[in-house]
C-alpha cells in the first residue's frame, strides 16, 4: 500500500479557503456550453418590409432560385435534396425585425405605428424557432427612440414567443450594456413578463466594443455587464470595417481586421455560455445564372470558413442566400459525421481507437453532432450506435 502524504489536513483546508472566492467567481462567469439549439443564421429584415407571411415567402423565393439555378450551387446532390426540404419546412431559423440601420428614422409616429404593426403580425404568425427585434442603439442620439420602440413592441406583442431575443447595436461604452440589462428588467416588470424573458445579444460593430478607451479588451466586460442577460455576441462586418477606415471594396468577413475582432470575441466568450455569430456578406445571389453562381460560391466559401473557425451562426440578408447558407452548413456537418461518431463511440466505450480524446474534445464532438441534428444536416438514425441522451450528457459536461 502506498504511503500517505505528509501534509496535515489544515494545509488542505487552507488551500480550499484561499481559493474559495476564485472558485465561486469562475463557476459564475464560466458555466460552460449552454444547453439547447443555436440557430445557424439570423435573417435581418427591415421593419417596414416585415409581414406575417415573410418566412414562407422567403422559403418560396429560395426554392424558386434553387430550382432555376441549383446546378450551380456548390454541393453534392444529397446535400441539395436536404436543402430543398429545409427551405420547404423551415427556411429561417432566426428572424430579426430591424428598426435600426435597415429601417432608418421615419419619425416617432411612423415608428410607433410600425412597431405595433410588426408586433401584431409576429403574434399572428407561426414564428421561426428564434425571433426578435433590433432596436436603435443606446447612444445619446437614439437611445430614447430605441427604448420607446422596444416598449411599444412588447406592449403590442402580448405573449413573448419562445426563442425571443433583442439586439443591442453599436455599443460604444460598457455602461450602455449595463443600462440595457437594467432597462430590460424594467420592461419585464412593466409588461408583466417573467424575469429573464427578454435576453439580448450585443452587436460587435464598433472599435470601442472590442478595445475600451483605457486600452483594455472590452468584450469580457461587455459579457459581465449583461448581468446574465447577454446571450450572444454578433459581429457586424461593415460597420466595424468602416469604423476602422477600411475601404468599401475591401470590407469582408475574411479581412484580417475582422478576424482580429472575432478572435477576441471567441476568447472572451469561451466557457461563458454566450454564443457567437459571424457577420454577413453583402454580395447577393441575384441577376443571371452566372452572377448567382459566383455569389453562391463566395457565400459557401465564407460560411464554411466561419464554421471551421468555430462560428456556427451568421447573418443572411436575402432569400437567395438561404440555399448557399444551408448547403455550406449541411456539407460541413455531414463531412465530419463519420469521424465524430467513431471517435465518440471509442470514447464512450473506452475502446482503443486511433485518436485518444480528452473529455473536452469529446464534449466538442458531441456538440458538433447536436448542431448537425438541430439544423437538419444529420438525422438521428445516422448516429451509428450513439443516442441523443448520450450526446446531451457529453455536451453539457461541466467545465474544468
Amino acid at each position: 500500500m502506498a504511503a500517505a502524504g505528509r501534509l496535515p489536513e489544515d494545509v488542505y483546508a487552507s488551500l480550499d479557503a484561499r481559493l474559495a472566492e476564485a472558485d465561486a467567481r469562475i463557476a459564475a462567469r464560466y458555466p460552460g456550453e449552454p444547453a439547447g439549439r443555436q440557430p445557424v443564421h439570423t435573417v435581418y429584415v427591415p421593419a417596414h418590409r416585415y409581414h406575417a407571411g415573410l418566412v414562407a415567402d422567403w422559403g418560396e423565393r429560395a426554392l424558386a432560385v434553387l430550382a432555376e439555378h441549383g446546378e450551380g450551387l456548390p454541393a453534392e446532390t444529397a446535400v441539395r435534396e436536404r436543402v430543398r426540404r429545409k427551405l420547404a419546412e423551415q427556411p429561417i431559423e432566426d428572424l430579426r425585425i430591424d428598426f435600426e440601420d435597415g429601417y432608418g428614422a421615419p419619425g416617432d409616429d411612423a415608428e410607433d405605428a410600425e412597431a405595433v404593426r410588426c408586433a401584431r403580425e409576429l403574434a399572428a404568425s407561426a414564428p421561426p424557432p428564434f425571433c426578435g427585434i433590433r432596436f436603435k442603439s443606446f447612444e445619446a442620439a437614439t437611445r430614447r427612440r430605441g427604448l420607446r420602440t422596444l416598449d411599444t413592441f412588447l406592449g403590442a406583442l402580448g405573449r413573448v414567443p419562445e426563442g425571443f431575443v433583442v439586439t443591442l447595436p453599436k455599443v460604444t461604452a460598457i455602461e450602455q450594456v449595463e443600462a440595457a440589462a437594467a432597462v430590460l428588467a424594467d420592461l419585464e416588470k412593466a409588461h408583466g413578463l417573467a424575469e429573464g424573458t427578454v435576453p439580448f445579444e450585443v452587436q460587435v460593430e464598433t472599435p470601442q466594443s472590442v478595445l475600451a478607451g483605457d486600452g483594455t479588451v472590452a468584450l469580457p466586460r461587455i459579457i459581465q455587464a449583461g448581468a446574465g442577460r447577454c446571450s450572444g455576441l454578433h459581429f457586424g462586418t461593415y460597420d466595424y470595417s468602416a469604423a476602422l477606415g477600411i475601404g468599401g471594396a475591401y470590407q469582408s468577413m475574411d479581412h484580417p481586421a475582422a478576424d482580429f475582432a472575432k478572435e477576441l470575441m471567441q476568447v472572451a466568450a469561451a466557457g461563458t455560455g454566450v454564443r457567437l455569430s459571424d457577420g454577413s456578406t453583402n454580395r447577393l445571389p441575384v441577376g443571371d445564372a452566372a452572377a448567382v453562381h459566383v455569389a453562391w460560391a463566395e457565400h459557401v466559401r465564407l460560411v464554411r470558413r466561419s464554421l471551421e473557425r468555430g462560428f456556427y451562426q451568421g447573418w443572411d440578408l436575402h432569400p437567395h442566400q438561404l440555399p448557399s447558407r444551408f448547403a455550406a452548413t449541411y456539407a460541413f456537418f455531414r463531412e465530419g459525421l463519420a469521424q465524430a461518431t467513431g471517435r465518440l463511440r471509442d470514447y464512450v466505450g473506452e475502446a482503443g481507437g486511433g485518436v485518444l480524446d480528452e473529455p473536452a474534445t469529446a464534449q466538442a464532438l458531441a456538440v458538433h453532432l447536436l448542431r448537425g441534428l438541430h439544423c437538419g444536416a444529420v438525422d438521428e438514425d445516422e448516429l451509428a450506435g450513439l443516442d441523443r441522451a448520450t450526446l446531451d450528457r457529453l455536451a453539457t459536461r461541466a467545465p474544468g
